[in-house]
């Protein structure tokens, strides 16, 4: 009603409110702000055709409706357009501009979220006047962390990432909209060990969020050496550094699939959760406890730089096919600030050693999604094709593992896992091993190494299938 008051109040403006379309039947027939409420049913649309009434703007209210997700994709279906309000209309405030207080309904508006409330006091007590690093700071589960920690008036942003041109997008959007954060963006690769130790030697950060590493799944199961040298070595020598430089906290950013892995990228980042984590009992057990290490697991974040959402919505802008690689694929989504806001709680609440697991709701079949997206966008004849599985890729991901339950924390998202632990010595040891058989670019001998290390890391669809057979029959053997 507030938004229709104001479209009335604008008439500069190219909407022009006809009426409203209620919820309540208790208001259908009824008069709002001079116009008529109408209920939503199939005489709904002859209204609109003989009204010509091509816009409807969707109160973010209504998205938490059981049946919103039908309801607007009919209204699509009918070629009428959606449009939503950017943010609540309480937080307007007297100027009204729809240009930009208003965007089109997205897939991500569709999904069910239930929303995530932090401790915004603790997180503040933790970044407030702090140095704090964070690597892979141009990506996107990187940018948004910056944003959301220069709220917190930092005493200065370290923000690295070896990609030139996003980091340099993010160093003009800071000046842009945080003039008064002291921010230094640096180029710099994390697997180059003396470039990383002169910063941190420079830059002394209290606190690090580790958002860099190489993510896609098909890529890294065809470049094998490159996982282990950027995800795992980065994250082994800003571990150390971390050490050596006395920082307060470091938070690692990790994921789902390095769950019961099934392929090069989810190993990777399982085997910098096991280098981390044994890192931090290591340091409890000699008495020092300066840093602190936590870890953050969670599934695909909705919008992501090469995720399936903007894939599709480029398909289905160039008319189709819409690619799925199997009818039943499905995944767990969240969206990058939600998933920033968790990192953060968890990082503040985080004493050391831990695993954090996210409640990421219900799962998403990507094939509804793609249906969903192709009815939004009121496009026609755009179809779906099936094109198989690709290199590594499981049909679900897993936040836990058999072997694994969980704790819970103070916070109803947030969750602690219980995971086999390791021997610090002996892990460095094989990592440092697996590291250096990288750079012999063998990817069979790598693959071997890294399924030694962690032994529920089975290739699906992939050509390192191989190595599991061998691994089985030397372990036959030996028995």
């Amino acid at each position: 009603v507030n938004l229709g008051k104001g479209i009335r109040r604008n008439t500069g403006y190219k909407y022009k409110l006809t009426g409203f379309i209620a919820s309540d039947s208790d208001m259908v027939g009824k008069k709002l702000v001079g116009v008529d409420v109408y209920e939503y049913n199939d005489k709904l649309f002859e209204i609109l055709d003989k009204k010509n009434i091509r816009t409807i703007i969707v109160s973010q209210g209504r998205f938490e409706d059981e049946n919103i997700q039908e309801v607007l994709e009919s209204f699509a279906e009918h070629g009428v357009k959606l449009l939503t309000t950017t943010s609540p209309f309480s937080e307007w405030g007297e100027e009204l501009n729809l240009n930009s207080q208003l965007k089109e309904v997205e897939i991500e508006d569709l999904l069910p979220r239930t929303p995530i409330n932090i401790n915004m006091r603790e997180i503040a007590s933790n970044l407030e006047g702090k140095r704090v690093m964070i690597t892979g700071a141009a990506g996107s589960i990187g940018s948004e962390i910056v944003y959301q920690v220069a709220k917190f008036n930092p005493f200065s942003l370290i923000l690295i990432d070896q990609a030139e041109t996003p980091l340099h997008d993010l160093r003009l959007k800071l000046k842009e909209k945080w003039v008064n954060v002291k921010a230094e963006t640096i180029v710099a690769d994390i697997s180059n060990e003396s470039r990383m130790s002169n910063i941190f030697k420079k830059a002394k950060p209290h606190y690090i969020f580790h958002a860099a590493a190489y993510k896609h799944v098909p890529m890294m199961e065809d470049n094998v050496s490159e996982s282990i040298q950027n995800n795992v070595l980065g994250t082994k020598i800003l571990a150390d550094l971390a050490v050596k430089y006395n920082v307060q906290k470091f938070v690692m950013v990790s994921t789902d699939k390095a769950v019961n892995p099934s392929n090069i990228m989810g190993t990777s980042k399982r085997i910098c959760e096991i280098y981390v984590q044994s890192l931090a009992k290591h340091l409890e057990v000699m008495g020092n406890v300066k840093t602190q290490f936590i870890t953050t697991r969670f599934g695909n974040v909705l919008g992501s730089n090469g995720s399936v959402i903007p894939h599709f919505r480029e398909q289905i802008k160039n008319g189709g096919p819409v690619t799925v690689t199997h009818p039943e694929i499905i995944r767990y989504f969240m969206t990058i600030p939600e998933a920033c806001k968790l990192v953060l709680e968890a990082g503040a609440m985080g004493k050391g050693g831990e695993i954090y697991l996210f409640d990421m709701g219900k799962p998403v079949k990507i094939i509804d999604l793609a249906k969903r997206m192709i009815s939004l966008s009121g496009a026609r004849g755009v179809r779906i094709e099936f094109t198989g599985l690709r290199h590594g890729e499981k049909l679900y991901e897993e936040l836990l593992t058999t072997e694994e339950n969980t704790i819970k924390t103070h916070h109803d998202k947030i969750m602690i896992a219980r995971v086999q632990e390791y021997d610090y010595n002996e892990v460095k040891e094989k990592i440092d091993d697996l590291i250096l058989t990288s750079y012999h670019y063998d990817n069979m001998r790598t693959v071997k190494k890294m399924k030694e290390l962690v032994p529920e890391f089975h290739s699906l669809n992939s050509p390192y299938e191989s190595v599991d057979r061998i691994l089985e029959k030397e372990k036959q053997s030996s028995n």
